[in-house]
């Protein structure tokens, strides 16, 4: 790497370390504050709200580094030509494929950690948050619960406990169960004397089927009456729409590479073309970011470039939502916006190389 590409590659490091550390600083305070809200240490404990931290840390990494990298290329090209750095290193030789090349040097790798962050960490840390967050909402899943032990939380409005449980059972058996749901209009409390977990059905929600119990619904309001009622067999659903959306990111993409379903298909492109966005919007703050040393727009630029970024985002989005309500199948999937964000690259990038170089060539006399 020569001196003025390292030179170029350091002043895009430190801004985007900057925004990095400061992007996921506030983001993990935020989180912190939330889960003591929700009283997670009072059911997990630190050592486990620490964990769920850092994998919510790692989800939150994937959408940050792009977003950092973007502002470092903005913030430190504007610098350069705000302070005609730009203008001596031109006179030096320096065109602008040298100037891209120095970008790509940084984006190139962060691009690469994004996919790698975005195919395969991701997945695994929405698993593991999942397996956690289970815990600390209290929802009735029993594979994440121990026999003999109260799980719920203050946020949630539940509280479980499970007297025993088998241990490599298929039938997933227990024995004592108790559920209690805090809700607006009134407290529920089932209590069964067996349950079993059912096993998983493609397109169908969890169960677990209870046996022999009852039902206590425990009104709010001072003139309704409570009431009880005796049943042998209760079908509780253990999943919703949310945890539905979190099971799909926790599944490995390579399950979801052989899978025809659209939300499939939508989650799977989307992992792939992290890597393929991040690079693209990196390469668009280029232009974005060309300010004249004796104008100072830098708020204007940091306006437009803010606008870019946000509507290359919102897109993304749409066209994911196109394939996954199956609006717009495998082909072109989200893959059309990515193209017509390339034709926007070139166009901007290209002719400016060429006009660079034309000027730099000697006039015959």
């Amino acid at each position: 790497m020569k001196i003025i590409e390292r030179y170029i590659a350091r002043e895009l490091l430190r801004p985007f370390m900057v925004v990095s550390v400061t992007f996921m600083g506030l983001y993990g305070s935020f989180i912190s504050a939330r889960l003591l809200a929700e009283g997670v240490t009072n059911t997990l404990g630190v050592v486990v709200m620490v964990k769920l931290l850092l994998l919510k840390t790692l989800i939150a990494l994937e959408v940050v580094m792009p977003i950092a990298i973007y502002i470092a290329i903005v913030m430190a090209l504007s610098r350069l030509h705000r302070d005609q750095e730009i203008v001596v290193l031109r006179s030096a030789g320096v065109s602008e494929k040298h100037l891209i090349y120095a970008v790509l040097l940084i984006v190139i790798p962060v691009g690469i950690v994004s996919g790698v962050l975005s195919i395969y960490v991701r997945p695994w840390a929405y698993k593991e948050s999942y397996s956690l967050n289970s815990q600390a909402e209290g929802e009735l899943n029993t594979d994440r619960f121990q026999a003999g032990r109260f799980y719920g939380s203050e946020g949630s409005g539940r509280v479980i406990y499970i007297e025993s449980k088998s241990k490599g059972d298929p039938a997933k058996q227990m024995e004592g169960v108790f559920h209690y749901m805090r809700k607006s209009d009134r407290s529920e409390i089932i209590v069964a004397k067996e349950a079993r977990q059912q096993p998983p059905v493609v397109d169908q929600r969890p169960q677990i089927h209870l046996y022999d119990g009852y039902i206590y619904q425990l009104m709010s309001s001072p003139g309704e009456k409570d009431t009880i009622v005796k049943f042998e067999k209760l079908i509780y659903f253990t999943d919703n729409k949310v945890v539905a959306e979190i099971n799909r990111k926790a599944t490995t993409t390579a399950a979801l590479s052989l899978s025809d379903r659209p939300k499939d298909i939508a989650e799977f492109q989307w992992r792939l073309s992290r890597p393929v966005a991040t690079i693209l919007l990196a390469l668009i703050a280029v232009p974005l970011s060309r300010v004249s040393p004796r104008q100072d727009k830098s708020t204007r630029t940091y306006l437009i470039a803010a606008g870019v970024s946000s509507l290359y985002y919102a897109l993304s989005v749409l066209a994911q939502n196109w394939v996954l309500r199956g609006d717009v199948g495998r082909v072109p999937g989200l893959w059309w916006l990515h193209g017509l964000m390339l034709i926007i690259v070139l166009f901007l990038l290209l002719p400016r190389t060429g006009r660079l170089k034309r000027a730099a060539d000697p006039v015959g006399i």
